[in-house]
């Protein structure tokens, strides 16, 4: 005798949407991602020369009194700031992204799914906006400061602006994605494909593991590397606590399901 489907054994939407459906919608959601970064771009762009002047200041208020940036290229002054206007556009726009990401999935889940993944998504964002900052706030003024401290006498630092836009933006890639260790943590103990029993025993592979990361990522230097690879460590610890608890979270309502079969 089969029961009969509640709420929580299926999704709430019920008939299948056909194929091209899906994909209209799909095109729509895009289509309004595209629109969000424009709209944040036009906002942007007019402040694009005083936003890379913020960016630059780590690395010129280390250099000697008279130095400065310099643009190896004819092009740089004009697509040096541009550059960083998009990619500050969609910097901006990620929260809106995400929830074009997540209207798209979210009739597909289950009741207990959602309760669980809007919060992983609101925390992953919040978690590469604070890897960026700890990377302009903490990692850029140690590793500038150690940069421009071990150059030879007589060597003049002039740091270009698109060399030193790329570096920047590799960084805040960089610490941005390994601050969302928590969250691959927590959906890789969700998903089944582990235990918080077997990552803990895992723990002195997993800190090596941190270093090497830190070692591809950053700067040769062990400034940069111990930055980056410490905070990815203490991210794996909360990403364990937090996995328990998301795991206890789901077992509720599997009990309960299975209780009302």
């Amino acid at each position: 005798m089969t029961s009969k489907p509640d709420g929580n054994h299926i999704p709430p939407d019920q008939q299948e949407m056909p194929l091209i459906e899906h994909l209209l919608e799909l095109r729509n959601r895009l289509l309004k991602m595209v629109l969000a970064v424009v709209i944040c771009f036009a906002a942007i762009y007019p402040f694009a020369n005083e936003l890379y002047l913020w960016l630059s200041e780590p690395i010129r208020s280390l250099l000697p009194v008279g130095q400065t940036m310099i643009a190896t290229d004819v092009t740089s002054p004009f697509f040096a700031p541009l550059k960083l206007a998009l990619v500050l556009s969609v910097f901006v726009a990620i929260p809106v992204i995400l929830y074009q990401l997540w209207s798209f999935v979210a009739p597909g889940l289950y009741t207990h799914e959602k309760r669980l993944a809007f919060p992983l998504l609101f925390t992953s964002v919040l978690l590469f906006y604070a890897g960026a900052a700890f990377a302009y706030y903490v990692v850029f003024p140690l590793v500038f400061g150690f940069f421009t401290a071990i150059g030879p006498e007589g060597i003049v630092e002039l740091p270009d602006i698109s060399s030193y836009l790329n570096f920047v933006l590799k960084m805040f890639f960089a610490f941005g994605v390994a601050f969302e260790i928590p969250i691959a943590t927590v959906l890789l103990i969700l998903t089944g494909a582990t235990t918080p029993q077997d990552l803990a025993a895992k723990r002195p592979y997993v800190v090596v593991a941190c270093f090497i990361i830190g070692m591809l990522l950053t700067p040769p230097d062990i400034i940069s590397q111990t930055l980056l690879a410490v905070p990815m460590w203490i991210l794996f610890e909360f990403g364990i606590i937090f996995g328990r608890l998301a795991k206890r979270e789901t077992a509720e309502p599997d009990a309960d399901e299975s209780a009302g079969e």
